[in-house]
């Protein structure tokens, strides 16, 4: 497996902050219903800044790995079938220029920059970048999780101690699941102390790696928005899984993804989900 240099490390974090001053700063409240497309739903949106922060990362990213497979989430917009090739690929850099369009698009200061870095199917780099604030999160495999602020400082990153599921707060983004299971899904809300969605990856993952929420359920499995996240999380101390109790991969498609602050609360937080189901 491919390890990820402090040099690199340090260089790509760079390149995203780049990137953002760039591309993404200038256009943040500065949007306008010219600068804002749709793909695949009224409310899947893509911006101005999507396209040119992806660009100038996808540049930057290649000359650090110019043997890798690109995988942009704009990218796999215009051809899906690169998504396809992650699987087989021995390296892989995986790009979300802009997460949490929505936000952005309307003057909401939640959405951030992903990039993970993928080798031989599991996630050895994964970095987000709050653009608005200027910080990170970080992490490599087996090395822990950092938050990087604006001047370098460092400071470990710990998930939420595990406690009762009645008192503990995470995130359900039910409008993402298909409307059949909606009632369900809505109904087992009522086990947990608080249920909430920030239309942002970036920042769901920055909560429950924080410690400021405990669990996570996902209903769609899109690369750009875990691999580097779900890498986050883990090097915390968390634990996630496909509620199947597969561990999760780059790769997959398909399946909710759960986190948790460890095995045990995983498993009490999964029962919360299902029961009655």
């Amino acid at each position: 497996m491919r390890e990820v240099s402090d040099d690199v490390f340090s260089a790509i974090m760079e390149d995203m902050r780049r990137a953002a001053e760039a591309e993404i700063l200038p256009r943040f409240l500065g949007v306008t219903a010219e600068g804002i497309r749709t793909k695949t739903a009224p409310d899947d949106l893509v911006t101005d800044a999507d396209i040119g922060a992806e660009r100038r990362l996808t540049e930057a990213l290649s000359a650090h790995f110019p043997e890798a497979l690109l995988v942009g989430e704009e990218a796999v917009s215009a051809d899906p079938s690169i998504l396809t090739r992650l699987g087989d690929a021995d390296l892989a850099v995986i790009i979300d220029p802009v997460d949490g369009t929505w936000n952005f698009a309307h003057g909401v200061p939640l959405f951030g920059m992903i990039v993970a870095i993928v080798s031989g199917g599991e996630t050895m780099a994964g970095l987000i970048h709050y653009p608005v604030t200027g910080d990170f999160l970080a992490a490599r495999l087996r090395r822990g999780a950092w938050h990087i602020a604006r001047d370098g400082t460092r400071a470990r990153l710990s998930v939420a101690p595990a406690g009762p599921i009645g008192e503990m707060h995470g995130f359900l983004p039910l409008h993402m699941f298909p409307a059949e299971e909606q009632p369900v899904y809505a109904q087992s809300m009522l086990h947990f102390g608080r249920t909430s969605t920030w239309r942002c990856s970036a920042y769901e993952y920055r909560a429950v790696a924080t410690g400021a929420m405990s669990f996570s359920l996902n209903a769609e499995l899109k690369p750009w928005d875990h691999a580097a996240g779900v890498l986050i999380h883990h090097e915390a101390g968390g634990y996630g899984a496909l509620l199947s109790g597969e561990t999760y991969r780059p790769a997959m498609t398909k399946g909710r993804l759960l986190l948790a602050p460890d095995a045990e609360s995983w498993e009490a937080v999964r029962r919360g989900f299902v029961e009655g189901r």
